[in-house]
């Protein structure tokens, strides 16, 4: 104890418990010399620490200031043999310490803690008490006296309590990252998947392989009528990469997956010198970028499938549109540049975007035309060519999609349909001919498969929707069904010819 000493200061990091580095000045010793504060941090228990302790380069003694305990509403009190630290109000003691020689010390065992006489036992008596609130609002109840009955004192927010780290442990923070831990493209892939959706696509695929590079966030997608295909689809994609950049796969990360987490995928990443790293199960923050990346398509491939108003079989185009141009638009947070600049080295182009779903009309360039036959044919916008410079379109004549770079676009509001409800069990009311220019004219109905009831089960198209009773109610409301012969039971009424 040093009644001439401004601050706790000691030169043993090795006491400390906690310790921030920092650069806090310099102190003068008494000899005029200077030592400079490398650290802050606590020293002794856990439980009661000795807070704001200076970590000071060079000094050869452990150091408590006398005059910083009093500011902490304490008093020391000396006697010929020790000293004590108590609490200026009630009195009880926090710390005391003997007499050796001509100066008082706290004795510190091997193990860095002191002899503590603070009422421990009442303070976890009194947060059990109080239903195991936050020391923090204990501190706060006593200190500003909002309660009667409670002792003053101050209450540790360190308090250890076995009830409350098992009653209220919660996950870990995830906190975004401010630097880009990746130097260029390829560097580090992120890979997801996500389906099987409600519908399957034109193509009949109900998942979606989606990947990120973590350098620009640039993305790609592929659709797949099953998990199986993931590692194909992996495989050939990384070829295909690392030819066109010219750059290696250094590492790729997933979750726990089947798709992912096999022997294919590790002979893989074996013989190509590839480092497979997982996010830790349950814990899809560790796979964030990716988990991000799958939100986003999926909530503008909604965005685009409402306002266009097309079936839901659509939404494998709507994203794969989506992809396209998020890649175009997005910012990479850091960098101030879209992800098709940073992973391509020059700015996007955008004025050949086009809305989702719009009217549009092709050029008839598959079979003979007569003089007078009308020589385009009306579709609807639905994406981008990947492999060249065209557009992607949904022919309503012929009901496929076709690649071209012959049409023509309608982007007026008027060309998109009005907001119909096309998952409705009873559409009949529904007259899609009265709605101008609708997408949804002569197109199929939406259908779903479900696992109890596959394809091979139905009965007739499913692309003509759900047939039920109350559809056909009005088609037999003026029939009567007259027998000649007057059945005595069921069976005789079944056997009767009509």
């Amino acid at each position: 104890m040093d009644s001439g000493c401004s601050k706790h200061m000691t030169g043993d990091k090795h006491l400390f418990f906690d310790l921030q580095p920092t650069d806090g000045g310099t102190i003068t010793f008494g000899n005029n010399h200077k030592g400079h504060i490398i650290g802050l941090g606590k020293i002794g228990n856990p439980l009661s620490p000795i807070s704001n302790v200076s970590l000071v380069k060079g000094l050869k003694h452990n150091l408590l200031s006398v005059s910083q305990i009093c500011d902490k509403g304490f008093k020391v009190v000396f006697t010929s043999k020790m000293f004590e630290i108590m609490h200026a109000l009630t009195n009880e003691t926090l710390l005391k310490g003997t007499r050796f020689k001509d100066i008082y010390v706290v004795e510190f065992d091997k193990n860095g803690t002191y002899e503590c006489l603070i009422a421990n036992d009442e303070l976890s008596i009194w947060h059990r008490r109080l239903g195991h609130v936050h020391m923090k609002l204990v501190q706060k109840l006593a200190k500003h006296e909002l309660v009667r009955g409670l002792p003053k004192g101050k209450f540790l927010n360190e308090l250890i309590c076995d009830s409350c780290k098992l009653g209220k442990i919660i996950k870990s923070s995830f906190k975004s990252k401010e630097v880009i831990s990746t130097s260029r493209p390829l560097e580090l892939l992120h890979l997801d998947l996500f389906g099987p959706t409600k519908y399957e696509s034109l193509s009949g695929c109900k998942y979606c392989l989606v990947i990120v590079d973590d350098f620009s966030r640039f993305s790609w997608v592929s659709f797949l009528r099953s998990k199986e295909r993931v590692f194909s689809v992996f495989s050939i994609f990384c070829r295909k990469i690392q030819t066109e950049k010219g750059y290696q796969i250094t590492r790729i990360r997933s979750d726990h997956g089947g798709e992912f987490e096999n022997s294919l995928f590790d002979d893989f990443c074996q013989e190509h010198g590839i480092a497979h790293e997982f996010s830790f199960p349950r814990t899809p923050q560790q796979n964030g970028v990716v988990e991000r990346k799958n939100r986003t398509l999926q909530e503008c491939a909604r965005t685009l499938l409402i306002d266009s108003g097309l079936p839901k079989y659509f939404w494998a185009e709507a994203v794969n549109t989506a992809c396209y141009v998020l890649n175009r638009t997005l910012i990479r947070s850091g960098l101030r540049k879209t992800c098709f600049e940073l992973y391509y080295g020059k700015i996007p182009k955008i004025s050949y975007f086009k809305v989702f779903g719009c009217r549009c009309f092709v050029l008839n360039t598959r079979s003979n035309l007569d003089k007078f036959d009308a020589k385009g044919e009306e579709a609807i916008f639905i994406g981008y060519s990947s492999r060249s410079k065209a557009y992607r379109v949904f022919n309503k004549t012929t009901l496929i999609v076709e690649e071209t770079l012959h049409v023509s676009f309608d982007e007026s509001p008027h060309s998109s349909i009005d907001r119909v409800n096309m998952d409705d069990e009873d559409d009949s009311t529904i007259d899609v001919s009265n709605i101008p220019n609708s997408n949804i004219h002569n197109l199929p109905k939406d259908w779903i498969y479900q696992r109890d009831h596959p394809e091979s089960q139905v009965i007739g198209s499913v692309s003509d929707g759900v047939k039920t009773r109350s559809r056909f109610s009005c088609s037999f409301g003026l029939f009567a069904f007259v027998s000649q012969v007057e059945s005595k039971s069921v069976e005789e009424a079944c056997s009767e010819e009509p």
